[in-house]
């Protein structure tokens, strides 16, 4: 309790000195006896941790006094710090406890090196002791960096070598501390820790060497010697603790320093073992540049054999890291290296780099650039054949424009090629020749590849531009190109069968550029450009610093895909080569036979009115000379317009015109001729002519009838808005071939007609639907509908009341005629409806224009029954009510005799009158009455004109307001073909209504009634056992009138009703 109290009462005393230190007399010499004092007391009690405290505060006190001192504000007790420099031996980390040292502080005559020795020192000690002697490797790195820069802040005078001696004896002396106290297992696994030492000695010995003269060919002078003397003799002697140790820091530093020979020695182990340590860690960087110092080092030696490999494996990893400084730097070492090794092809390789580098003075660069020029400018002796360098660091490829655009030329046509090429050279050079090496290669089947195919391919403004770098520097990963793939086929030529599949990459030399940096210099492959018919050359051609634009001329000769492989520049004995061109630039030749193409000019041709078709005669090889003529077959249906001042426009190969002139035209019966206009090969002739295809008779063949309409399928639905079609083949001959050319037109039929018979009573109309399915507006005249066979007996009315009438796109027309007969009605009646049009926006009329004609046939004219219907309120009421059943009376009549339509299996003859069976039935589709009983029936009806049947029923309205009347539909009530029903009663199937002819048959209708009472048993029970049933036949609407369609009847509410549904119609 009492050494608590004790020590605690320390602790306070030395605070509230420490807070006394902006006070004139205080010393911080004063201060550390007393903090450490504490330490003393920390590390008795073996509280290591508490003690490394203590030292660790008076090390950062200490620190901020000085930092303070270099921004000036000093304290006056620094003065003694102050003082030079006259013993520089090393750290001491030997003893627990540097007497000499402590004296000194205590005396207030220790230098800063002695403060900052004792003070690392003692925290080396407790480190040691808290068993973590890599932290004492992380804290003499730092410590020796700040010694440095606070011998400079406090302004010190230090002799010259003599911190460098400092410094590398405290590394070695750290370093054995560590080795001393740990195994070689642990040090290995820990060398991260001990590298920066290691680096930082051989820096400093370096540094020792260069200072005493001891790295160059001489030996060491004088003043060197006398350099020497004086560090050697600012060591001292050496401690007692090292004298018996052999390689103690004190013995090293001596035995280098004392000849060139053990300098050098101790020099290279130290750099070897400092870039095998950072090579075994990983950090690359850091061993390539203590192997650039050592390349220094042989190239003052006067070896660069030796300094080659090393300069060569520093900028191998400039490269590839993108530094461009010090890419230009080490090139700038490796040229003087190459220069003096004789290495002539490598050192102009370097100069052109150096030449082109924009991170060198002006100076610099023109003095590589001018040794290019020099050994350019040589006359090629024995020496041998020029060098081959590379195109980049002489100009880089900018962009390629092609003249023509598209890149593509015919057979004999003639090719530019623009280049623009960026001269990296600080002054202007002339080149004797650039020259492009174009690879040709012919593909199967390349004869019909057309120009349109050809650029269907090609960029639209014929310019290529090409990726910028910057000169030497190798690419990231991240910036690396994507592999660009495409399949290869090949295939037999006999019988064109595959015989390999495979996958080809497109740009491996820009994949394997990454590899090719791996070295220090992309070394050209030794190729040679192709000095054939497929090399594109331009002489004397001066290139200017900046951009330059060097244009090639070539004329095609044979058709094929010519590729750009190579390009090259050749200055004296030098040759600048691009040795791969990318991305893939290409042009295309190609040899092309005549055609000729008709194509109209709007979307689809309507037939029935000229339409104009453009003829495209595209020449190809072939040219057109005097008197040469395309001979059109004319066709009747579809004959050419003759036409008036046709204007040809004949274009060059680039799609420019070049000169108009009217065309030639000769038509006969059968053939019209047209004199083409003279025109060279590779052009094109654009002319167009009128031609008319005559509408055909629009029939309604193979399909039967009903009620005189065409019935519709589902795809006939569909299809109603879409035009009928019809190709017309057009036969040409071409003075270019023997053959005749066959062009197919197809035309779209505007109009499209449908007819319907309609009946009211006894009288027939006929109603003709006109749709125009184009997109025109079409003016109709002079309608009219005649019978085919010219039936005296027939006339037809036109109920239409305008001559003249327009119809309009996607619209429809009808016309009406009614039937009047003075005789016996035919039972079929074959039409024929035409129409004279022509189109609205034509102001001129077309006199020969062919009217629209459509034919059909109408069956069953006649009507045979007639039907009405008649609702009755109920008994005493006035009015239908909802709800309240009401009588439903119908009413059948035959309006005709015996008619051939009616002699069929229906047909009954007895006893003078033929009957026939009729069915019935009552719908209510609308479901706005509910029929009560029965709502279907068979009834016999006689073949008599005015014979009436009258069918009752009870029907209750469901709503009130004014409703439709039901639906009353009748069949014809046919038997089945089968023995069974022939031995069926046949009044079975008869319903219990009123016949009513007259008084005779009164009887016999009663006695067939009364029969029929029990029918709907015996035809149940006939269809459980399986009997065949009857089958009922649909009358046409012509054949039957309902009176009723369309009336209506008033039905009232009930009063009880509290919610009023009224249904209106």
């Amino acid at each position: 309790m009492s050494f608590t109290k004790n020590l605690g009462k320390f602790e306070d005393d030395m605070r509230t000195l420490r807070e006394k230190r902006t006070d004139p007399g205080w010393s911080f010499c004063d201060y550390f006896m007393v903090q450490e004092e504490l330490a003393f007391v920390f590390e008795m009690l073996q509280q290591f941790e508490d003690a490394l405290v203590q030292y660790d505060e008076l090390d950062a006190l200490f620190s901020q006094y000085v930092v303070n001192f270099g921004a000036g504000d000093g304290a006056n007790w620094l003065s003694s710090f102050c003082q030079p420099v006259r013993s520089w031996d090393g750290l001491a980390l030997r003893k627990p406890i540097d007497m000499e040292k402590r004296d000194l502080i205590q005396k207030q005559e220790a230098t800063l090196l002695d403060l900052r020795s004792y003070l690392f020192s003692r925290q080396c000690t407790l480190l040691i002791f808290l068993q973590r002697p890599w932290e004492v490797a992380q804290r003499a790195l730092q410590l020796l960096h700040n010694c440095v820069q606070e011998l400079k802040f406090l302004e010190v005078l230090v002799p010259p070598g003599a911190l460098d001696c400092w410094v590398f004896m405290s590394c070695l002396e750290v370093l054995q501390r560590i080795e001393g106290c740990c195994e070689r297992a642990q040090i290995e696994a820990n060398l991260s820790h001990m590298v920066g030492l290691w680096s930082y000695a051989t820096e400093k010995l370096k540094s020792l060497g260069y200072l005493c003269g001891l790295v160059s060919e001489n030996a060491p002078n004088s003043e060197d010697l006398s350099r020497t003397v004086d560090l050697l003799a600012g060591l001292g002697a050496e401690r007692p603790e090292t004298a018996s140790t052999a390689e103690s820091p004190y013995k090293k530093l001596k035995e280098a320093l004392s000849s060139v020979e053990t300098f050098e020695k101790h020099y290279l182990d130290l750099s070897h073992a400092t870039i095998e340590m950072y090579t075994s860690i990983g950090r690359i960087r850091s061993a390539k540049l203590v192997g650039k110092d050592l390349a220094e080092f042989y190239m003052r030696k006067k070896d660069p054999q030796k300094a080659e490999t090393y300069l060569q494996e520093a900028l191998k990893t400039y490269l590839m890291e993108g530094w461009a400084l010090p890419v230009a730097h080490t090139r700038k070492q490796l040229a003087e290296c190459q220069k003096q090794l004789g290495q002539t092809e490598y050192y102009l390789q370097t100069s052109s780099l150096l030449a082109g580098d924009t991170h060198l003075t002006e100076e610099e660069r023109r003095y590589f650039c001018q040794e290019i020029l020099k050994f350019a400018n040589q006359q090629m002796g024995s020496q041998g054949t020029s060098i081959l360098l590379a195109l980049d660091s002489l100009a880089q490829l900018k962009n390629l424009h092609f003249e023509p655009p598209t890149a593509v030329v015919h057979v004999g046509g003639t090719l530019s090629v623009e280049v623009t090429l960026w001269s990296r050279m600080p002054v202007a050079v002339c080149v004797d020749q650039i020259s492009l090496n174009v690879h040709f290669n012919i593909e199967k089947n390349s004869y019909r590849k057309t120009a349109e195919w050809l650029t269907k391919h090609k960029t639209s403004n014929g310019i290529i531009s090409f990726q910028s770098e910057l000169l030497g520097l190798a690419m990231s990963p991240q910036n690396m190109p994507a592999i660009e793939l495409y399949e290869m086929h090949e295939k037999n030529p006999a019988d064109s069968s595959l015989t390999t599949s495979g996958v080809i990459c497109k740009n491996t030399h820009m994949l394997l550029r990454w590899q090719e940096n791996s070295t220090f210099l992309e070394t050209p492959t030794p190729l040679s450009l192709d000095d054939s018919a497929n090399t594109m050359k331009c002489s004397s051609v001066t290139l200017q610093p900046g951009l330059n634009v060097v244009t090639f001329s070539t004329q095609a000769k044979k058709a094929g895909t010519y590729t750009l492989r190579q390009m090259a520049a050749s200055v004296g004995r030098l040759q600048f080569m691009l040795a791969h061109i990318y991305p893939l630039v290409q042009y295309d030749v190609y040899s092309q036979e005549p055609q000729l193409k008709v194509q109209p000019l709007t979307g689809s041709l309507l037939a029935g009115i000229p339409q104009k078709v453009k003829f495209t005669v595209t020449t190809g090889h072939y040219t057109i000379k005097n008197g040469d003529t395309l001979q059109l077959s004319n066709a009747d249906a579809m004959p050419i317009v003759q036409p008036t001042g046709v204007t040809a426009t004949i274009y060059s190969n680039s799609q420019e015109k070049s000169l108009q002139s009217t065309l030639t035209v000769q038509s006969s019966k059968k053939v019209t001729s047209i004199v083409l206009p003279l025109a060279p090969a590779y052009h094109v002739i654009e002319f167009e002519l009128e031609v008319i295809y005559h509408l055909p008779a629009a029939t309604v063949e193979g399909v039967e009838l009903v009620n005189g309409d065409v019935p519709r399928s589902r795809d006939q639905q569909r299809s109603e808005s879409c035009m009928a079609t019809s190709d017309q083949k057009l036969s040409i001959d071409c003075p270019w071939s023997i053959y005749s050319t066959i062009v197919v037109l197809t035309f779209s039929i505007p109009f499209k007609a449908e007819h319907t018979l309609l009946s009211a009573g006894r009288r027939k109309y006929i109603q003709v639907c006109v749709q125009n399915l184009s997109d025109l507006h079409f003016q109709l005249l002079d309608n009219s509908l005649r019978d085919i066979c010219d039936c005296v007996d027939l006339q037809l009315v036109p109920l239409n009341a305008r001559l003249e009438q327009h119809i309009y796109s996607k619209q429809s027309v009808f016309f009406v005629w009614e039937l009047l007969w003075t005789k016996e009605r035919p039972l079929t009646l074959q039409c024929c409806f035409s129409v004279t049009f022509c189109p609205i926006s034509v102001e001129e009329q077309f006199a020969s224009l062919k009217p629209f004609s459509y034919e059909f046939q109408v069956d069953h004219i006649f009507s045979l029954y007639s039907v009405k219907a008649d609702i009755f309120p109920p008994l005493g009421a006035e009015y239908c009510q909802m709800g309240s059943l009401c009588s439903l009376e119908v009413s059948i009549m035959r309006l005709s005799e015996l008619l051939e339509v009616d002699k069929d299996e229906a047909l009954m003859e007895s006893n003078g009158y033929c009957t026939t069976k009729l069915l019935y039935e009552v719908v209510d589709n609308s479901s706005n009455w509910a029929v009560c009983g029965k709502s279907s029936g068979v009834i016999c009806m006689p073949l008599a004109a005015r014979a009436t049947h009258k069918v009752h029923m009870e029907i209750m309205p469901l709503f009130a307001g004014y409703l439709p009347f039901p639906d009353i539909r009748l069949f014809k009530y046919l038997p089945h073909h089968s023995v069974h029903a022939s031995q069926l009663d046949a009044d079975s199937w008869i319903e219990n209504d009123n016949l009513s002819v007259d008084k005779n048959l009164d009887d016999q209708a009663d006695n067939s009634s009364i029969k029929s009472r029990g029918s709907i048993h015996s035809s149940s029970s006939s269809e459980q056992k399986g009997l065949p049933m009857p089958r009922l036949q649909a009358f046409s609407s012509a054949q039957v009138f309902n009176s009723s369609t369309g009336m209506q009847i008033l039905v009232i509410p009930n009063k009880d009703d509290h919610v009023l549904e009224v249904n209106v119609t």
